[in-house]
């Protein structure tokens, strides 16, 4: 396709037509309305003239006669731009006036009409056109006085040819800006089509122009560059997912199998054999905790959780969390102690209990004060895990702080990605999954998860927008899955 075949199929150019078509319509309805009006008027000044001068001549005749109309017609009729004026016997015969001829049949009948006539002195042979009253008379004689229409035929000569030029200026101005305005159109399109035409053979980072006009292609162009750029982060986030699963699951499947084999290959008894299924069983659990997170994890960040969001209490969630997970802290020395105030919220109460819970399940297995894991006694205060709810503005809080060793600021961007594990936790059992669901679930409700430090220690906060509905619905059992 030619490039001005290009430019007469834009959006811009076709629009510009449909405008131009409209304008020059609207400018010839202008002209032909005042045309019409100035013709209007004119014939009404012709009447208004003509009419008074019929009064005054018919009453020069009604009072002195035939003799004092003759001398009043001739003597009008001398003056310079002198209307037309004619005098006849009721036999037809002219006996006063400028007019030398006339269209046949105008002096029979009465009233106004416009007629073809030439004047006595005229050189040329050329008719002209006026318009005429025809007035009877005392004793049958007629009067005849009109006035020439050249002049409303000049007007309206130079009102056509105001239009035709005021038409041609609006063509060669409108198509002079449809294409201005297309081709500038056309050319931010092409280079939208190139980035993405780009994007499409594999190169993701591309982004589309943005100009400094501000403009709906502007607008549009930022709108799109942040789709491709979470386009982008999901994407590599998938490729991220494919070579974390191929790397950190290949070694529970090989663990598996060499258990599976090692069974087959020993002959043992019943009671061998029973532990081997059992450790099996186990390992399978855990691949199985795994791919349910990651499924939880894609839920979240695909949005498909926006359709079970209800209004409750956030504050029954964490009480929910710590009833859940009180015996489990106390298994391993620590203690789980709860805050919470009424926090109304508007959520998707499933995912937020799963996202607190891995929170908790953190805390009490990473959570360990540095002195207790070498042995030495701490107080309780150095053992202790807190689950809070609060409200702080048009946010509701949950967060859960541990007196551990915490997360170094370097690494708390890295620790919310999938199979991510720091250095310190890889001899715990654990897939790395837990503190990216979180994140997930708050990026789900339009929040955000964040990680601090508690001096000592870890507090990793689900910050989510507060909404209070008209009532909060009541407690629901909370059974989080294990994912941490």
């Amino acid at each position: 396709m030619t490039a001005f075949g290009k430019l007469v199929r834009t959006t811009a150019f076709r629009l510009t037509l449909v405008y131009l078509l409209l304008f020059a319509m609207f400018a010839a309805s202008l002209l032909a309305y005042f045309a019409w009006n100035t013709r209007r008027l004119i014939t009404e000044e012709i009447t208004q003239t003509v009419n008074a001068e019929t009064s005054e001549i018919s009453e020069i005749y009604g009072r002195r006669g035939l003799r004092a109309l003759v001398l009043a017609i001739e003597y009008r009729a001398l003056r310079p731009g002198a209307n037309l004026y004619l005098v006849t016997t009721p036999t037809g015969q002219a006996i006063a006036g400028n007019v030398g001829s006339l269209a046949p049949g105008v002096m029979a009948k009465r009233g106004w009409s416009e007629t073809a006539y030439r004047r006595i002195e005229d050189a040329d042979d050329r008719d002209h056109l006026a318009l005429v009253r025809v007035t009877e008379l005392e004793n049958g004689f007629r009067l005849l006085i009109g006035r020439d229409l050249a002049e409303r035929r000049r007007l309206f000569g130079i009102v056509a040819k105001a239009a035709q030029w005021s038409i041609l200026i609006v063509v060669v101005l409108g198509l002079g800006g449809g294409i201005f305005v297309a081709r500038r159109v056309l050319r931010r399109i092409d280079a939208m089509s190139g980035t993405a035409h780009r994007m499409m053979t594999g190169d993701l980072s591309e982004r589309l122009p943005v100009g400094r006009s501000g403009d709906e292609l502007d607008r549009l162009a930022e709108n799109l560059n942040a789709m491709l750029e979470r386009i982008e982060a999901l994407m590599a986030g998938l490729k991220e997912v494919s070579d974390n699963i191929a790397h950190d699951l290949k070694t529970p499947l090989t663990r598996l199998r060499n258990r599976a084999e090692e069974a087959l290959a020993k002959s043992g008894g019943e009671v061998d054999y029973r532990a081997a299924l059992e450790r099996t069983i186990e390992e399978s659990d855990g691949l199985i905790r795994t791919f349910n997170a990651l499924l939880m994890i894609a839920r979240a960040e695909s949005g498909q959780a926006r359709g079970n969001m209800d209004d409750f209490d956030a504050a029954d969630v964490a009480n929910g969390i710590h009833e859940l997970y009180e015996p489990l802290a106390e298994d391993d020395g620590m203690t789980l102690k709860v805050r919470c105030e009424p926090t109304p919220v508007h959520a998707n109460r499933e995912l937020i209990s799963q996202a607190l819970a891995n929170l908790v399940e953190n805390a009490v297995k990473y959570g360990k004060p540095v002195a207790q894991s070498a042995g030495t006694v701490v107080s309780m205060e150095g053992r202790q895990i807190t689950i809070e709810s609060r409200r702080e503005g048009d946010q509701v809080l949950l967060s859960v702080t541990d007196r551990g060793p915490g997360i170094p600021e370097a690494d708390r961007k890295h620790v919310v990605e999938r199979f991510v594990r720091l250095e310190a936790s890889r001899t715990l059992p654990g897939s790395g999954l837990g503190l990216s669901l979180a994140s997930a679930v708050a990026t789900l409700h339009g929040g955000e998860l964040r990680l601090g430090d508690a001096q000592p220690g870890l507090v990793a906060t689900l910050v989510l927008p507060a909404r209070a509905g008209d009532r909060v619905a009541p407690p629901m059992p909370d059974v989080p899955q294990k994912v941490a």
